[in-house]
């Protein structure tokens, strides 16, 4: 069997790389060169545990190789971002792109995958706009929507060994997509329509989205009324029918920051609890930066001087070096923004170098900083020392000792 996989980024790639492991000789389509260099040469262009030495591995078997265009296959997989238009209206176009670039490859019986986040009907657009140009296909080609399901972290397991959910156009092409993931998936195959595969993705993460809103609005409450919210957190979910998540300085990240969106840009009215999550979220970042920014002139008022002030952590959550939707990176941006002379210091420890941000090592930060600020939690922050000679700002319960990033700037600080 060969397989086309079009987009070559965090999915497209990892899943190409267990495709062509499993025996599948498969092109890789990016219409990033440098993408397509990077590849070739057995290596690749992100940071993901394990995905550099599979790929280094199938490439050198002859496996796997990428290419700028389309090449004849019986798979074509389509792994492409689906970006926003204004006021978060969900784009297609990269999703149609992708498919357009195939259609003069496609032949009788090809199988044809879109693993892009898509908004509900999208594969039957994708369907019509194919039949469309290439109508001698009508009737004998496999549609079917099968999105992913992983971690950033732990990618190549979670691929590997998740539950996958496929819906086709129709009980042929679900069945047909079912046999292509068999070769690659020990995860059990949970088949439906396109239509209920393309909603499925949506509300996993929309309700992950919505579950974590509560802990952030609760973090919130809590800092108000003076409340340690771990504490509270820890204790409420004793309760055997509890589970409350842990509160951040936000949400980040290409699914759940995202995913809502397609939801309610197509259902806006019908969408209202998922709707008010996103703004909950997105105004956490919000606020964290606010905290930070009082707490700044309150040392400024104090003691007539710009504070050092470490910024702990940039990637959207705790030990990856991912910063899309980051809202820590949000928080940093802004902050920064608005005092351009203070002496600010900013760690991520998961990447050793920015376009913006000037990186600092985690301890000589913790060290020097008179206001340390976790908007991550990674797991090198938490082995640092409590230091009562610090106003420390904890958005994400690296100490877990706050009631959700008060802070009061004390005598011990020094002058």
């Amino acid at each position: 069997m060969n397989a086309c996989f079009i987009g070559l980024g965090y999915i497209g790639l990892p899943t190409a790389i267990l495709a062509a492991k499993a025996g599948i000789k498969v092109a890789g389509v990016d219409i990033n060169h440098d993408v397509v260099e990077t590849v070739n040469a057995g290596n690749i262009h992100f940071s993901e545990p394990g995905v550099s030495e599979l790929c280094s591995e199938v490439v050198t078997a002859g496996m796997l190789r990428a290419f700028s265009t389309p090449l004849h296959s019986d798979v074509f997989v389509v792994a492409v971002p689906t970006p926003f238009k204004d006021n978060h209206e969900p784009d297609i176009s990269y999703v149609q792109a992708a498919v357009r670039s195939t259609l003069p490859f496609l032949r009788e019986n090809n199988l044809i995958i879109i693993e892009s986040t898509c908004p509900v009907g999208t594969t039957e657009k994708i369907t019509d706009l194919i039949f469309s140009e290439r109508p001698d296909l009508r009737g004998t080609l496999f549609i079917s929507y099968c999105p992913e399901r992983v971690m950033p972290g732990n990618t190549m397991h979670e691929l590997t060994h998740n539950d996958r959910v496929i819906g086709g156009i129709d009980k042929q092409s679900t069945e047909k997509a079912c046999n292509f993931y068999r070769q690659f998936v020990k995860g059990d195959l949970h088949t439906t329509n396109a239509r209920t595969a393309e909603m499925c993705k949506l509300i996993e993460n929309s309700s992950r989205d919505v579950q974590i809103a509560f802990a952030n609005e609760l973090s919130i409450i809590c800092n108000k009324a003076g409340i340690n919210v771990w504490e509270l957190i820890e204790l409420a979910n004793k309760h055997p029918r509890v589970n409350i998540l842990k509160p951040g300085s936000g949400v980040g990240g290409h699914c759940i920051a995202v995913d809502p969106y397609f939801i309610t840009a197509d259902f806006p009215f019908e969408s209202q609890l998922i709707g008010k999550a996103r703004e909950i979220n997105n105004y956490k970042a919000f606020w964290c930066a606010e905290k930070i920014q009082s707490t700044i002139k309150e040392f400024e008022l104090k003691y007539n001087r710009e504070p050092a002030v470490a910024l702990m952590g940039l990637s959207f959550k705790p030990n990856i070096d991912d910063l899309r939707e980051s809202p820590a990176k949000y928080i940093a941006t802004k902050v920064m923004q608005a005092h351009n002379d203070a002496d600010f210091m900013i760690v991520e420890p998961n990447i050793s170098e920015h376009k913006v941000f000037k990186l600092t090592d985690y301890k000589e930060a913790y060290e020097k900083a008179e206001i340390v600020v976790f908007l991550v939690a990674h797991n090198p922050f938490k082995s640092l020392p409590w230091r009562e000679d610090k106003v420390i700002l904890d958005f994400c319960g690296v100490f877990k000792t706050s009631s959700g990033g008060a802070a009061t700037i004390d005598a011990h600080l020094r002058e």
